[in-house]
């Protein structure tokens, strides 16, 4: 998550549970920065004019006036494709119909240029039955999301670790597990690498330039589910 979208997420978690106080401690777990990484985002909000103050003691924290005036609702690129995830998982549900039509009408209040940014990740998600309820690092998302190489530690099923450089192109879940779809310039070849077994993750400055191709899955096409937003 880049430091604009924290900032109005920090906005937002604060309206959800005012007048409760949020900790600095607290903020920093939920968004996976430091404490001084908070304050210094609180303090540009405080800046800025949004109505943040802090109430003292041990169970005190950051405070916002839910009055404070949001700007129109929104969704960001990010945002729409993790709703479809979320109603991929309704399929067969009474509430499938309705839930696909909420969303149709967020994204058609979207920018276009926010739209068409849906579409390309929303590309990038293949799914083989049921979604996975396992985690993905945020660091892992946030790279493929900004088309970032990847350094990572990752154990083999027998549990031993390697480190390697690749191009993260895209995501395949089935009903158990989420892989990390890359390009590994170790093996120079396109790989599936399982989230839960990435040991640790960081980000190289270099940009990703290959694009995902079905073709290059070594999977029945019949079998991949693309994730739609409509």
């Amino acid at each position: 998550m880049n430091r604009t979208d924290r900032l109005y997420a920090l906005v937002e978690e604060l309206r959800a549970v005012s007048p409760r106080p949020r900790s600095a401690r607290w903020l920093a777990r939920r968004f996976e920065v430091s404490t001084r990484t908070i304050e210094r985002d609180i303090g540009a909000l405080q800046a800025s004019g949004v109505p943040i103050w802090a109430e003292p003691g041990r169970t005190g924290g950051y405070v916002v006036d839910r009055a404070h005036t949001l700007p129109p609702v929104n969704l960001t690129a990010g945002e729409a494709v993790a709703l479809a995830m979320a109603l991929h998982r309704l399929g067969g549900t009474p509430f499938a119909s309705a839930a696909g039509a909420a969303l149709r009408k967020l994204v058609a209040v979207m920018p276009a240029a926010d739209v068409a940014e849906a579409h390309r990740l929303a590309g990038r998600v293949h799914l083989i039955g049921d979604v996975p309820a396992t985690p993905v690092p945020a660091v892992v998302a946030d790279a493929v999301t900004a088309g970032r190489v990847l350094r990572l530690r990752y154990a083999d099923r027998s549990g031993a670790d390697s480190v390697r450089d690749v191009e993260p192109l895209g995501y395949l879940g089935n009903s158990r597990h989420w892989y990390l779809l890359a390009w590994c310039r170790l093996r120079d070849e396109l790989r599936c690498f399982r989230t839960d077994r990435i040991r640790a993750v960081a980000v190289r400055p270099e940009p990703v330039r290959r694009e995902l191709r079905l073709a290059d899955l070594d999977i029945p096409h019949e079998r991949i589910r693309p994730l739609s937003l409509v």
